[in-house]
């Protein structure tokens, strides 16, 4: 009976010793790859802009359409209130003669002045006096005979029209003496005149290109020769007592 168990047992024994050891791989746990979303899924991301964002860009649109509506209306009703002139009259009276002297100031910067001398003849006062081009300067003299009035606004109110502080004040000087104040406003909503207001008289709508050559003068002065102004330090000091 002994010698049938000691066999039993080296038989037990042998088999466990034949079977395989499982490896460190095999027993580690199998990695699960992640699922891959299908061509066809449609990823939700969040919008590039959100509600807030459209809605302050209408209402900015909104405020520009209002804004233009505003201006046209506004110039709708000044073109009303202006009484065509069926046959434009000349703005100033030919019984004032020939111009004799033109100065144009600005609202803000130098004023440009030309006028005729003790020999007749052109000469640049303002803002640097010098010789002026005759040729330039009596092109502006022929310029301001012609100016001619468009249309008489029955709106006396001046602000409306760029008035209360006008943008140009021209002043004029004629043969026989007499002197003319023109103030210059707004371009009309159409931009074939200007807003202007005669000696303190009515609002007229002048012709465009006339004034508009005139106010060239203030970028342009009519010059023969350019000239240098004279430092400040170059000039002779007072002396002092």
């Amino acid at each position: 009976m002994a010698r049938k168990t000691t066999s039993t047992t080296t038989k037990a024994t042998k088999e466990k010793k034949a079977k395989p050891r499982q490896t460190a791989a095999a027993k580690a746990k199998p990695t699960v790859a992640e699922p891959t979303p299908a061509s066809g899924v449609v990823q939700h991301r969040k919008p590039v802009f959100r509600a807030g964002t459209w809605i302050a860009v209408f209402l900015l649109i909104a405020l520009i359409g209002l804004t233009f509506y505003l201006r046209s209306e506004k110039g709708k009703s000044i073109i009303a209130d202006a009484t065509p002139i069926s046959t434009p009259v000349a703005l100033f009276n030919t019984e004032d003669g020939a111009v004799s002297s033109i100065e144009i100031k600005p609202a803000e910067g130098e004023a440009v002045k030309v006028a005729r001398n003790a020999e007749n003849a052109w000469a640049v006062e303002l803002p640097i006096a010098a010789e002026a081009d005759q040729g330039l300067a009596e092109a502006a003299a022929t310029q301001v005979s012609a100016l001619q009035v468009l249309s008489q606004i029955e709106n006396e109110n001046p602000e409306i029209f760029g008035l209360k502080n006008p943008a140009f004040v021209i002043t004029l000087e004629f043969q026989n003496g007499n002197e003319h104040t023109l103030e210059v406003g707004d371009a009309t909503p159409t931009n074939t005149g200007y807003y202007v207001c005669l000696d303190n008289g009515k609002i007229l709508i002048a012709d465009s290109s006339g004034i508009s050559s005139l106010l060239q003068f203030l970028y342009s002065p009519p010059y023969l020769n350019t000239p240098t102004a004279v430092p400040a330090s170059a000039e002779t000091p007072t002396p002092v007592p």
